[in-house]
């Protein structure tokens, strides 16, 4: 059995995972942060106090297996949302009576499986309990409009194992029996920000994927709680970077996290936005010396093909230094380059005439100590995506020349 680890975003996963899942005798694990804070899931957050789940159920989704018969039950599920126009207490009414057992359909989707049945009806009356309170003690009312039912399944998991959010993630993979295992990258709580070049502060996650600037992100930070900015906003940028540093909190890596990185074969650093999706994570105290100490794993770097909007002017070569340079904030430790990747993937393929591709700057690679796999990494049917099937026999090809097979 080989044991691949890939760090990777909700939309980010979309091509790789399902690749790796066609392979035989693969233990997979998907390691995502959830800091997300966005619409439905920004609710979910403020009114239980906990990560956003939204990227590990896209990654699990994923991973829902498909010779299950409940397969189709079990996809409308994860991909089902409350209607924009949804009348709040219709809905309430609709999960009450799924909860204590009065009808046997959850949103439109009837449960024969005792086992999921009994769990799901469990989970949604532990959210509506938690709910009910924390909508007291807010004087506030939960907004049902565009949030997934799943997201309000995570939340329930969430009150019922301790408000672990790692032990709630596990419990949907045990539900669904799912094909291979999704790990938040932390079960600490915390915020993401960020501060551009220009001095502007991005206050949340959410501003950050929105962003729409050609202005780079000079950094992103972690912290305990919403920050009121407004005070700071006549700061200079060195006083802001100050104040951010006096205020950023480091989180511990989780421990299944660590568990699957110092056991893992293939460590795969999928492409995704940055800011959002991958550089959180690489922020993670413990993981960088975990990845480093595992000196036995093939690790993979992959190129994003496309700019997006938090790295618009982005060169190839910015994204492994981009990641290189966060995991050196991680740890009190300094690593080399060879300690967390052994090879980087760069597309160079051009299908789609629109698309606005990441530049292949030669040049940039001259200092950069790792070894580089450049070819046509792009999908034909989906121009300006990767090809999730070339990337994985491309992985598993490297690690059989390393092995020497």
């Amino acid at each position: 059995m080989l044991n691949i680890v890939v760090f990777n975003g909700g939309r980010g996963a979309a091509t790789i995972i399902p690749a790796l899942l066609q392979q035989q005798g693969i233990n997979l694990t998907s390691v995502v942060n959830a800091y997300d804070d966005g619409k439905s899931t920004g609710e979910i957050r403020s009114f239980f106090g906990m990560l956003g789940p939204s990227d590990i159920r896209k990654v699990q989704q994923l991973m829902l297996p498909e010779n299950d018969p409940d397969y189709d039950k079990h996809l409308r599920l994860f991909e089902y949302r409350f209607p924009a126009t949804c009348d709040r207490d219709t809905v309430i009414a609709d999960l009450k009576a799924f909860a204590n057992g009065t009808v046997a359909e959850l949103v439109g989707i009837l449960f024969d499986n005792k086992r999921v049945l009994s769990i799901l009806r469990h989970f949604v009356g532990e959210f509506l309990e938690g709910l009910f309170l924390s909508q007291k003690a807010k004087s506030q009312v939960f907004e049902f409009a565009d949030c997934s039912i799943m997201n309000c399944i995570y939340a329930g998991a969430f009150l019922t194992l301790d408000r672990n959010i790692e032990m709630a993630t596990r419990s949907i993979d045990r539900l669904f029996k799912l094909k291979g295992t999704v790990i938040p990258t932390s079960i600490e709580s915390k915020k993401l920000v960020a501060l551009q070049e220009s001095g502007k502060m991005l206050c949340c996650e959410a501003e950050i994927v929105e962003l729409r600037s050609n202005v780079r992100i000079d950094r992103i930070y972690l912290v305990d709680h919403e920050l009121d900015l407004s005070n700071i906003d006549a700061f200079s940028t060195d006083e802001k970077r100050l104040f951010m540093a006096k205020n950023n909190s480091f989180v511990t890596v989780s421990e299944g996290v660590l568990h699957a990185v110092q056991h893992a074969d293939i460590i795969i650093y999928a492409a995704g936005t940055q800011h959002s999706s991958l550089y959180p994570t690489y922020l993670s105290s413990g993981l960088a010396t975990a990845i480093a100490d595992n000196r036995a794993a093939l690790k993979i770097f992959t190129t994003n093909i496309g700019a997006d909007y938090e790295t618009p002017d982005y060169k190839a070569s910015d994204y492994i230094l981009g990641a290189y340079r966060y995991f050196g904030l991680s740890d009190q430790r300094s690593f080399n380059m060879q300690d967390l990747f052994d090879v980087n993937l760069v597309n160079q393929s051009r299908l789609k005439p629109d698309e606005t591709y990441v530049e292949f700057d030669e040049i940039g690679f001259i200092d950069i100590p790792v070894q580089l796999c450049v070819g046509n990494f792009e999908s034909s049917a989906e121009p300006g995506k990767h090809d999730g099937e070339k990337l994985v026999k491309t992985i598993l090809d490297l690690y059989d020349a390393t092995k020497n097979f």
